[in-house]
Formats: C-alpha cells, structure tokens, sequence
C-alpha cells in the first residue's frame, strides 16, 4: 500500500475544530463539576469555551473551597446564585461588609471564614436570618478592625436563627457580649450542637453559662425548663484563669465531653481560691468519657505555672482517664516524671502526647516505655530542658511517631537525631533551639525517616555545611517545609547550595539571619524544579531581618519569578516605594514587614483545603484581574 501523500502546501491545512465540537458540551461540563474551585479557574482561564463551561458550573458547585484573598468585585462573579452551594471557605482578609450579601447564602450548610477583620457582627446577624440549615461555622477576628462593633443581639440573632447547628468555633474575644442576660441566651442554641470553640471567655462569664445549664438540668420534672448543650461533646475555651470551681462546673453541667480543651492565661498571679489544685484535676472525668484532655498555661501575659498542682494531682487524674487518648499539659511545673509517667502507663491508647515548660521532666519519664503499648504518633515535649539524647532514644521504640515537636530542648544533641532519622513514619520534626550540630543533619539525610517538615531556628551550632549533608539522601524528595531562621553562621552560600539542590520546597524560612542577603534571593528566584518555572515550587518566604537584604532584592519578586508565591515576610524599613509597586503588581501575595509570622499556623486544622501544591496561579490572577487571558489569535483559531 502506498504512503499517503503529503498535504498540498497550496491548500492551508483547516483549523482544528472548536471544542465544542469535539467534545459535547454534557461531557465537558460533569468534568469540570468535579473539579475544585482552583482548578475549575484555572480551566476557565485556558480558553473561551472552558470560560462558558465553567461560568455554567460555578451556578451547579456544591463547594466553594478558595484560599486566595479576593475583594467583593471579584469574588462575586464567582459566587453567582447557587441553590447547590453548601459549604463555602473563604480567607476574607479584603472583604467589607458589603460583601455579607454574598456570603450569607440559604442554601449553605458549612461556613469557614478566616481574616473576617473588616467585618462588623452584622454577619452575626445576617447568618441567623438567612442559614437556618447551617450544620458547621467558623469565624475568626470577626470585626477586630477599628469602629467596628460585635453586639450581644448579633450573637442572639445567630443562636435563635441556626438552629441546626452541629459545630461552632468563634474566635472571638467573648467580653464584648457581657449582658445579663448572657447566660440565658444559650438556652436557643441547637440542640444538635456538638462541638463548641470560643476564642476567650471571661471566666465570670463562663460561669454564668454554666451556672444556667446546671439550674435547666434541676428543674423539676412538671416545669419545662429550657435545654442546654444536650448533645455537646467538645468544648475548647480560652479564658483568664482554669480554677477548681471551673472544672468541677464544666463536669456537671456537661456530663457528655468527650474532649475538653482550656487553655488561661493570667495577668496577675492566681491566688488560691483562683487557680487549679490537686482536688479540681480530681474532678475531671466523673463519667469515664473523655478521650481528650488538654490544660494549658499560656505565659503570653506573666510568666506563670499551676503551681498548686503536684503529682498527686496526676496520679488522682490519671486513675479516672485511663481511656485518654490525647493528653496535653502545659505550665505544670511542680509535676515530675512520676506524674507523667502515670500518664504514659495508665492509658493504654495514647497516641497524642503534649508536655509545655515540664521544668522537672527528665529522661525517666521514657525509661521503661517499652512496657506501654507504644501507639504514641504525635509527641510534643516544647522547653523540657532536661531531656537529653537518652531520652528520645527511649522515645524511638516507638516506630509509628509521625510528629515529634522537641523545640527549646536545650540538652539534646546529635544521637537524639541520629536514633529519629530511622523511624519509618516520621514526618514533622521541630529541633529548635537543641545543641545539634552538622553531623546531626548528616544522619537526617542518610535516614529513612520520610520528612516533610524539618524547623532548625535557632540552631546555632549549625554552618553551611548542614544543607549538602541534609540533602544528600531521601529527605531531598519528600521535604517541603524548611525553617533555617536565627542560624548565624548561615550564609548565602548555603542557600545557593540548596538551589543547586532542586529540592521542591513549599515554605522557606530564614529570618533574622545576618548574614542572607540579595545574592540568596537571586539564587532562589533561579531555581528551577522539574523543569517549571523559576522559583516555582515556593509559595511562603521569609526573609524577615535579614541583615544583607537591600531593595534590589524586591525586583526578583516580580514576574516570572516566583510564581507561585503567596506569603512573603521582608523587613519594613526596605524602600517603601518598591515595596508598594510590588504589593500593587502582585495583589494575591500576602507581605508581612512587621515580624510577625506567616503562612499556615491559621490554617493549620483545615489543612487539607490549604495546600494545593501543585497549582500555579499565575492565570487564575489573570482571569480574575483581567477578565480574560485568552489571545487573538487563540480566538480566532476556536471560532
């Protein structure tokens, strides 16, 4: 058979045909009705016809999950009326309250709000007018913006209105709803509520709440009496002080918790009749039910501790909690490894394990943990400054650790990593602060520990040669999260080597380190991973204090450079004019200049709608701010 002839060079060859017409308009719309709202815009931003059928599958979306911060004049375009939407997460640090309209929607049945600064409790309001079937919300910094008011009566509004409420987080600072009638108020919440978290509570508030749920629940039986909490399970609070009254209050009026999370943080020192003893911790768990226990000192205010809680107190608690599975305890600083080993020995499915300032936990407290049923995954042991290397080797028998947080463990070394660099599931790893050195980073790299996660602020026995050692094995393609802050000795050069690296790192962290300058920038802005873009893989920066950064740095921030960057931390006393052009040239990209930390901490419980890592973004920014980023001659060409 002959070979078919070539196309006649006289006769142009036909376009190809318009999508359209290769494909059915059905199929191309139940495919992108699986996509989510990232890759649904970027879809729309490749062509028209995919703009037409995305425009069409934004009316039909279930779910509406977008991180990027986007003013009301372009998120409303995307959130057309939608009698499909139910549950809609947005970061609303550029939304005012003209944009409640679009977000209090009827048909929603899960709400997760973040950055909501500028906007007044009239969402509050609105919410309980219009999202009767609401089952999940979730509200942080609600009206923190100058003149803006967060009322009582919105707080009303909101418990009268949703009352099918499963799940409510709030946070919010409770003392501006200080009213009479406060307590009383809760009576007309759902009655399906099962999970409640408050911001900050004043304790003198909270007991008026609890004080009501007890007088409903002694009411006599021919007395109708109003229902308080029937169904909850989870409470998380922050307030001024835990005290023994508290915890006995919080044990009567709730006899169903399962997980109780209080966290206080005092600005004078407790007195006696205002503080935690032994006697209240023997109050916890008079049903046997818990499986969460969290009690935290913050030092925030003063530095401070329970220290009217000894481990007779422990061993009291750890009797009637023996079906714990998470235990978290900080500021306890008269408790030894005899309380904590109770703890770790009592309960038999313990998995999650948080010790905070143990000023008198010692390696003992691991000394025979092989005689517990090892099922400890996440450990966290911040400022117990007398563990040592042997303790954490005693803390490796356990083969399923996942997270490990040894942050200001200021006695352990390099065989504490070297016994952690062979653990088969550990991901998250946090070495702040400890006396490691180089060859701690040599054992990490040689391991077959699979982190993702690796933070080394303020190691300063640290130099140059910990980032070749560090990338020298596997960790090199399975780390995304790198935090080399307030290391002296490391110099631009380090970062040059982690560039020539290639490793596809998502957040880098190098603050308030001397001797990073341009030159570190450059060599990041260069880097290429897998062939993208350069500097594709980072999406958070931080270059905070940086002692050899000066404004030309902020010209490798433009685009093509970084595309995928959405976090940046620079110090404020950079070229302000610079720094405008480039805020106004990248509005997506979130620049902090005052120290304060960035990126994941406020995301960090809804993580798995936060990370899409693999998402460039540079079209989505141009469909949003342009309309349409589809040439002429792509135009042409469909029609």
């Amino acid at each position: 058979m002959p070979p078919p002839l070539p196309p006649d060079p006289i006769e142009p060859c036909p376009p190809p045909p318009a999508m359209d017409a290769a494909l059915p308009g059905a199929v191309v719309a139940t495919i992108l009705s699986r996509l989510d709202v990232r890759s649904l815009l970027l879809a729309a931003a490749a062509c028209r016809g995919l703009r037409t059928c995305a425009s069409h599958a934004l009316v039909f979306l279930p779910s509406f999950h977008l991180l990027v911060a986007l003013p009301h004049h372009l998120l409303r375009p995307l959130l057309p009326p939608n009698p499909s939407l139910r549950s809609l997460r947005l970061d609303c640090a550029s939304l005012e309250d003209n944009a409640i309209g679009c977000l209090a929607r009827s048909s929603l049945q899960e709400l997760l709000l973040l950055n909501c600064n500028k906007i007044s409790g009239r969402l509050l309001r609105e919410l309980g007018a219009t999202c009767r079937d609401l089952r999940m919300l979730s509200l942080n910094s609600l009206g923190e913006h100058r003149g803006l008011v967060v009322t009582f009566s919105d707080l009303q509004e909101l418990l009268n209105g949703c009352s099918q409420l499963e799940s409510l987080r709030l946070a919010l600072d409770f003392s501006t709803f200080d009213d009479p009638n406060f307590g009383r108020a809760w009576a007309s919440a759902s009655e399906r509520l099962s999970s409640l978290e408050i911001g900050y509570i004043p304790m003198t508030m909270l007991l008026e709440l609890l004080t009501a749920v007890v007088e409903a629940q002694q009411c006599m039986d021919y007395v109708k009496a109003p229902v308080f909490f029937p169904s909850l399970q989870k409470l998380c609070l922050t307030m001024d002080f835990i005290t023994d009254h508290l915890i006995g209050s919080i044990s009567v009026a709730l006899p169903s918790l399962t997980h109780l999370d209080l966290q206080d943080a005092p600005i004078i020192e407790p007195t006696s009749s205002s503080d935690l003893t032994n006697a209240g911790l023997q109050q916890i768990n008079p049903h046997g039910k818990l499986k969460h226990i969290s009690l935290m000192r913050s030092q925030e205010f003063l530095v401070t501790s329970f220290r009217r809680v000894n481990d007779l107190g422990i061993l009291l608690m750890a009797d009637k909690c023996s079906n714990l599975e998470s235990v978290c305890l900080g500021g306890f600083s008269r408790v030894t490894d005899t309380g904590f080993r109770a703890i770790i020995h009592s309960c038999s499915g313990l998995h999650k394990l948080r010790v905070s300032h143990g000023s008198h936990l010692t390696d003992l407290v691991f000394h025979d943990i092989v005689a517990t049923s090892l099922c400890l995954t996440h450990v966290s042991l911040r400022w117990c400054k007398l563990i040592t290397d042997i303790g954490i080797e005693r803390l490796s028998f356990n083969k399923d650790l996942n997270v490990l947080d040894l942050r200001d463990c200021r006695s352990l070394g390099d065989e504490a990593v070297r016994a952690l660099s062979c653990l088969p599931k550990l991901q998250t790893l946090s070495l702040d602060g400890t006396d490691i050195s180089d060859e701690a980073l040599k054992y990490l790299g040689l391991g077959t520990c699979p982190l993702t996660s690796l933070s080394l602020r303020g190691c300063r026995r640290l130099t140059n040669d910990c980032i070749p050692l560090l990338f020298a094995g596997s960790v090199k393609q399975s780390l995304q999260v790198l935090d080399i802050s307030r290391i002296p000795s490391v110099t631009n050069d380090a970062i040059m080597l982690l560039a020539r690296s290639r490793t596809p790192l998502v957040e880098l962290r190098m603050r308030e380190n001397p001797k990073i300058g341009d030159a570190a920038v450059m060599a990041l802005a260069s880097m290429q991973v897998d062939g993208g873009t350069y500097g594709s893989s980072l999406q958070l920066l931080d270059l905070y204090d940086c002692g050899g950064i000066t404004p030309l740095a902020t010209r490798w921030f433009k685009k093509p450079y970084f595309p995928r960057l959405r976090w940046l931390g620079i110090t404020g006393s950079l070229n302000r004019v610079m720094v405008d052009a480039l805020t106004r040239s990248r509005p997506f990209l979130h620049m902090a200049s005052r120290g304060e930390e960035l990126g994941t901490m406020l995301w960090d419980t809804y993580s798995d709608w936060y990370r899409h890592n693999d998402d460039d973004l540079d079209e989505l920014e141009q469909w949003l701010l342009d309309g349409e980023p589809v040439s002429d001659d792509d135009t042409a060409m469909e029609e």
